[in-house]
């Protein structure tokens, strides 16, 4: 039916949620629905993303390989005829390897980290770029404490958190220089917890974590808030809004 003239039809904003079965993702997923997005969950696995969003109105279900170039522009092309583009980007895939000290440092472990951790925000913020500059969108990822204060045991993790921190500068300056309202931010964590993590372990304290229903709303938030103010910041969990 054709609205009255003079009315506006209602547009649904598109968020895609990247490794949207994580505790993170999931709370992240739940919190933009409750908004009212429609959101395109990404995972790897159908049977994970099955589990975590029955019966869950609002979200559509993608398996994805990110580390896979192609795959990725695939899953963008496929946004773009659905929904007519992204109007946000949530980059929550993550991985954690550590050792003792700098010589146990191997090769297989960073690999993964560069992999699991930076491959797949480079991947998905490429192929998400001009559909995020035509709408005035947001990209968000998480970043570390850890970047800041490098230790000999997590040094592959700080080092691989630390080019997700410059690609998201990088990736702000590109939006500055387009003229456009777009905005990339970093979210600094020290570690993330949840509450099956605090029943699991109800004799810890988990100082400095960030409860992944906090992240949700600090990256919930980001849509509405000002590009100059969020383009190219880090968000520090636990104190506030933080240039990089």
């Amino acid at each position: 039916m054709t609205p009255p003239a003079g009315t506006r039809t209602a547009v649904t904003r598109t968020a895609v949620v990247a490794g949207a079965t994580s505790a993170s993702g999931v709370a992240l997923t739940r919190r933009l629905i409750a908004d009212g997005l429609a959101v395109v969950a990404v995972g790897s696995d159908a049977g994970r993303l099955d589990a975590a969003f029955a019966g869950l109105d609002g979200v559509e279900r993608q398996v994805c390989d990110l580390t896979d170039e192609a795959a990725v522009a695939s899953l963008a092309g496929r946004v773009l005829d659905d929904h007519g583009g992204a109007d946000a980007l949530f980059h929550l895939v993550g991985g954690w390897r550590g050792g003792t000290g700098i010589t146990t440092q191997s090769t297989a472990d960073h690999e993964f980290l560069h992999r699991s951790v930076f491959l797949t925000l480079f991947n998905t913020s490429r192929a998400f770029y001009d559909q995020l500059a035509r709408r005035g969108g947001r990209l968000a990822a998480v970043s570390a404490t850890a970047v800041a204060a490098p230790t000999a045991a997590s040094a592959s993790y700080a080092a691989v958190k630390a080019s997700v921190d410059a690609w998201l500068q990088a990736v702000a300056e590109g939006f500055t220089r387009d003229g456009t309202a777009t905005a990339a931010t970093a979210v600094v964590v020290k570690a993330l917890v949840d509450d099956a993590m605090r029943e699991q372990h109800p004799e810890r304290r988990f100082p400095g974590f960030t409860h992944v229903d906090d992240l949700a709303d600090i990256l919930a938030s980001l849509p509405a808030a000002p590009a100059a103010q969020v383009n190219g910041a880090r968000i520090d969990a636990a104190a506030g809004l933080r240039r990089g």
